[in-house]
């Protein structure tokens, strides 16, 4: 198996050593949506929705997801962030109703963050469905997907949009 890093001398899975990488500053921002229909549009805009304030919950969601991804995801790092940021954007027209999520992760140290902000959008999505769904279960989570990541070897990254 030679160069893959992934993989021990048995051909198995393993956690990459990164003891030798050198720390820089990383970061990533990721991105998500979730369409919703009118009601749960006007709920959430108004503050009137029966679990809460849905944006707050959703933030604090993502945050906390960034902030445990090596627990969801078997072969990351557990990190120390320096910082994770969620914004909020609608898009509307007569019949769409779409929240734009936008993650930024940052950190010092020898792996990348592009992982915890892909995460933190994921649960922030899904945490607006579940506060969201005795409303209506048809609301649809978008794409997800990283947009720019900086740091490390491999270098910088961005998305063509």
């Amino acid at each position: 198996m030679g160069s893959f890093t992934h993989f021990n001398e048995q051909g198995r899975a393993k956690m990459v050593d990164i003891s030798d990488k050198g720390e820089t500053v990383r970061t990533a921002v990721a991105k998500s949506s979730i369409e919703v229909n009118k009601k749960i549009y006007e709920g959430i805009k108004g503050g009137t929705m029966k679990k809460g304030d849905v944006l707050a919950v959703a933030q604090v969601a993502g945050i906390m997801a960034a902030k445990n991804t090596s627990q969801w995801i078997p072969m990351c790092h557990p990190l120390a962030l320096s910082g994770v940021d969620i914004l909020f954007d609608w898009e509307i027209s007569e019949k769409i109703h779409i929240l734009h999520i936008t993650v930024k992760v940052k950190t010092k140290g020898s792996t990348g963050v592009e992982m915890e902000a892909l995460t933190a959008a994921s649960a922030t999505a899904l945490t607006v469905y579940d506060m969201c769904k005795a409303v209506d279960k048809g609301m649809v989570i978008g794409k997800t997907f990283l947009l720019v990541k900086t740091g490390g070897k491999n270098g910088d990254f961005k998305r063509e949009q």
